[in-house]
């Protein structure tokens, strides 16, 4: 039998995937309602950042508890034809490794103006220092760097922010 490390990301995603939703449990009571596509079905596995050392990092600070929010360039879902994510949706976070770290789900979702994301959600993507000017510098310059549409970086471009929660596993807690 393969190990973990032996297995392909669709694996990987499906053994993580059975070990989370009985930890965070899912469906308190299968015997009762039987299986449900949610037990079945993992969510999408994708990874932070755009490059696999930027990944890894953040993977980490998801896992430490400091990053509880995130942004993406509404341009991109756009050109990408992708769905905007949505409160209550789970997603499964991969490492620098493609490999399943922690399961999440979304808790707020707004569109905003790059120059309207404030201090508060700043902090919370739990980067650099953690300061808005910190923010603004890093995702200036990571807007510009991985974007997926034609338009150029513009202060007033809109900013999906997202807040999230860890549902496995579980966060340490604050001291910890």
């Amino acid at each position: 039998m393969r190990d973990e490390t032996e297995l392909d990301v669709g694996e990987a995603v499906q053994v993580f995937w059975e070990a989370a939703r009985n930890h965070a449990r899912l469906n308190p009571a299968p015997a009762y309602f039987g299986r449900t596509p949610l037990e079945t079905v993992p969510p999408p596995a994708w990874s932070f950042g755009g490059t696999q050392e930027q990944a890894g990092e953040l993977a980490a600070l998801v896992l430490d508890g400091r990053k509880t929010a995130t942004a993406s360039a509404l341009w991109d879902y756009e050109a990408e034809d992708e769905p905007l994510p949505k409160v209550g949706q789970m997603s499964i976070v991969l490492d620098g490794h493609q490999r399943p770290v922690a399961l999440i789900v979304t808790t707020e979702v707004a569109t905003v103006p790059f120059d309207r994301v404030d201090a508060e959600h700043a902090a919370a993507e739990g980067e650099g220092d953690r300061s808005l000017d910190h923010w603004r510098e890093t995702h200036e310059r990571f807007f510009r760097e991985f974007r997926s549409h034609e338009r150029d970086f513009d202060p007033s471009m809109p900013v999906v922010i997202e807040r999230f929660r860890v549902l496995y596993p579980k966060p340490p807690k604050a001291g910890e």
